[in-house]
């Protein structure tokens, strides 16, 4: 069978580390405050030379020095991003051209903080149709651009960074690597719990972003315990054949909670949001690669992708690396 095979991993942080107490100087907050209701400790935050496209460059350079890949070899392009550098062109287009690969397919998706899954499902579906041999999917974000820095039970909750994995349509045995199932859902009803108030057509702003993360955090939990049975069925596995799962990095108690749901022992979760915080389409793919690099995640790996984000929209994918 044809798959969508991860052949390498990259990621990028802007130079910036802002630690609670760096925080806890410009607004009403404290260090325990933000750890006993987040997790996070840090987060990197973007500088002005530092733009959604250029932290995404870096990473998707990485990742291609890591499989092994020429940039020249890239026919499919797909960024996730909620924080273009502009409403239009797509910043992958800007992406393709400072990598050099501007002969292939390059787009933006846009579905916040899920945006990685729906950018994977999207290449692994166009490389299994054969409209690429290899793509860069990349999940990118510069949230820091707007948050509403006087509201400070949402501003300490993000950061900025980017991710990247080379994906490669390669013939495989069933039970060999690569992109095994994924599913995704969208339910626009809940707006209101999880969004920005500008866009062109409305405010003709960027606006900031507004959150009530009491009821997000309810739904987070019970959509993502439900997403990853899902995907784990369509594989025919069982939980306790998952090496590990990868989350979205929004808050240690919903990775904790869905964890508890899904029987999933905690030492197989990979958990950066203490140094990275919430880094939207960006936290999965940069998760995934402090795992790979650090040698925890290994080739043959069973590993499990999971996330949510406003709109709602989330999906989970399963993968054998």
């Amino acid at each position: 069978m044809i798959r969508s095979v991860l052949t390498g991993t990259g990621s990028a942080l802007p130079r910036q580390v802002f630690t609670n107490a760096d925080l806890a100087e410009r607004i009403d907050t404290s260090d325990e405050w933000i750890v006993e209701r987040t997790g996070i400790r840090q987060r990197h935050l973007a500088e002005e030379d530092e733009t959604t496209s250029s932290l995404a460059t870096e990473a998707a350079r990485r990742a291609l020095d890591a499989a092994g890949v020429e940039a020249s070899e890239i026919g499919l392009i797909v960024l996730a991003t909620a924080t273009p550098d502009h409403t239009f062109p797509a910043t992958a287009t800007q992406v393709q051209h400072a990598l050099g690969c501007n002969s292939g397919v390059a787009f933006d998706v846009q579905a916040v903080c899920s945006g990685f899954l729906y950018a994977l499902a999207t290449a692994d579906s166009l490389l299994r149709t054969g409209m690429a041999k290899k793509a860069l999917v990349i999940g990118a974000e510069t949230f820091s651009r707007i948050l509403d820095w006087e509201d400070r039970t949402t501003c300490v909750l993000f950061g900025d960074g980017a991710g990247a994995v080379v994906l490669e349509a390669r013939e495989v045995a069933e039970d060999g690597p690569g992109i095994i199932a994924s599913k995704l859902h969208a339910d626009g009803a809940h707006k209101e719990l999880l969004y920005v108030d500008g866009g062109p057509s409305t405010t003709g702003t960027v606006g900031k972003l507004r959150m009530r993360g009491r009821e997000v955090f309810r739904h987070a939990v019970v959509n993502l315990a439900e997403v990853l049975r899902e995907t784990i069925e369509e594989a025919g596995i069982a939980v306790d054949q998952i090496d590990w799962v990868v989350p979205h990095q929004a808050n240690a108690r919903i990775l904790d909670a869905t964890a508890r749901k899904l029987g999933l022992p905690a030492e197989r979760v990979v958990v950066t949001v203490d140094r990275h915080a919430n880094t939207s389409a960006a936290s999965v793919p940069l998760a995934l690669d402090v795992a790979v690099r650090d040698g925890r995640v290994k080739e043959g790996d069973l590993v499990l992708f999971e996330a949510m984000g406003g709109g709602f929209t989330w999906g989970a994918a399963l993968a054998r690396m």
